[in-house]
């Protein structure tokens, strides 16, 4: 085998086990945490209501109503803020899912570059802040929609 192509296969593998280990490490890290909104935490929502204000609201709204045109791109590409009421779809997601694409943003979680304006939340909130923070946003979903979100958490923990 030529050193080149011998290079070129060991870049390619350092390649591929970059993106396995971010995978399993945030898989691993789900596991360790133990993600669980508490939207029935009345300090957790509280400290996640002023949390909410400070660092979402000004693009995904004060009553958590996103933008307008939030499924629709933007001339750069880009996405709107989507709503974080029970008309959009965070509702859709597990906890896991939720606080992982908060904390490390969604290019980390999907292990590739993709134009977004969500911010990765990692360094300026700590875990309990993003917990609190999401906690609230589910308290304001209506009964049903947290019913059918606890579903899809419990058909998550069991894959």
């Amino acid at each position: 085998m030529s050193r080149k192509l011998l290079a070129a296969v060991c870049v390619a593998l350092a390649i591929i086990t970059i993106f396995a280990g971010t995978h399993l490490f945030l898989k691993d890290d789900t596991q360790h945490l133990a993600i669980q909104l508490q939207p029935d935490n009345q300090e957790l929502v509280a400290l996640g209501a002023d949390l909410y204000a400070e660092n979402c609201a000004a693009c995904h709204g004060a009553q958590l109503e996103g933008q307008l045109n939030w499924r629709q791109r933007n001339a750069d590409g880009r996405l709107p803020a989507p709503p974080h009421d029970e008309t959009g779809h965070t509702w859709h997601h597990p906890d896991d899912y939720l606080f992982f694409m908060t904390k490390f943003g969604l290019e980390r979680m999907i292990g590739k570059r993709y134009p977004n304006n969500m911010p990765a939340f990692e360094g300026s909130l700590s875990d309990e802040e993003i917990q609190a923070t999401l906690s609230f946003i589910k308290s304001t979903w209506p009964e049903e929609i947290r019913r059918r979100h606890d579903r899809i958490n419990q058909q998550n923990a069991l894959q």
